[in-house]
C-alpha cells in the first residue's frame, strides 16, 4: 500500500477560518493524506468567533495537531517529509512573517521549511483592500516559490450558497496540491453563440 502524502494545514487569525476547516474535512473524507494542523493563537480565537469551534473540535479533523509554540515539532524540520502546506486563511501578519523568514512560531517555521526545501506552499491570503506592503509581501513569497491563492468567489459557477463558494475554493486548493476530488463542478466552457 502506498504511503499517504503528508499535508500541513495552517490556520492563521484572518477571517475565513471556514477555509481551513473545510480543507481538513475534505482531506479527511478523501483519506489520501496524513494531515498535520497548526493554528496560531489568533487563529484559535477566530475559529471560536466565526465558527464556535474550540481546539477539541479540530482534534478529530487532523491526524496530528501541533501547538504553534512548539518550534521543535516534526514539521519544523526539512527532514520530516511533507508534500505540501496550505495556510487557510493566511493573515497579512503571517504572510509578512513568511515573506521575511521570521520563523517566530510553528506555523511560520513550517512554511519557511516548505520554501527552503522547495516544496509546495499555498497561501489563501485574506485581506481587502490591499496596500503596497501587502502586495510586496505577496510578490516576495511568489518569488520564493509559494502560491498566493486568495479565496475569491467564482461566480461563473453560479453558486447558490456561501457553502458552495467555500467548496469551490477548497476544490481549487486541492487542485493546487495535486489531489483528485469532486468537490466543485469543473468549467466546461460556454456553448458557441449562434
Amino acid at each position: 500500500m502506498a504511503e499517504r502524502a503528508r499535508i500541513v494545514v495552517g490556520i492563521s487569525g484572518a477571517s475565513g477560518a471556514i477555509y481551513g476547516v473545510r480543507l481538513l474535512q475534505a482531506l479527511r473524507a478523501l483519506g489520501t493524506a496524513e494531515t498535520h494542523l497548526v493554528v496560531s493563537g489568533v487563529g484559535w480565537r477566530t475559529l471560536g468567533h466565526e465558527l464556535g469551534l474550540a481546539p477539541a473540535d479540530l482534534q478529530a479533523l487532523a491526524d496530528v495537531v501541533h501547538d504553534a509554540a512548539n518550534v521543535g515539532a516534526s514539521i519544523a524540520s526539512g527532514s520530516f517529509g511533507v508534500q505540501a502546506m496550505v495556510v487557510a486563511p493566511c493573515s497579512m501578519r503571517t504572510l509578512a512573517a513568511i515573506a521575511h523568514g521570521l520563523s517566530d512560531n510553528l506555523l511560520t517555521r513550517a512554511a519557511d521549511v516548505q520554501l527552503k526545501e522547495r516544496r509546495r506552499l499555498v497561501l489563501l491570503a485574506r485581506e481587502s483592500p490591499l496596500h503596497l506592503v501587502h502586495l510586496r509581501n505577496m510578490a516576495t513569497v511568489t518569488e520564493l516559490g509559494a502560491i498566493v491563492c486568495p479565496p475569491v468567489p467564482a461566480f461563473y459557477q453560479r453558486p447558490g450558497s456561501v457553502e458552495e463558494i467555500v467548496q469551490h475554493t477548497v476544490g481549487r486548493t486541492l487542485d493546487l496540491l495535486g489531489i483528485a476530488h469532486a468537490l466543485a463542478p469543473r468549467w466546461q466552457g460556454l456553448a458557441p453563440q449562434a
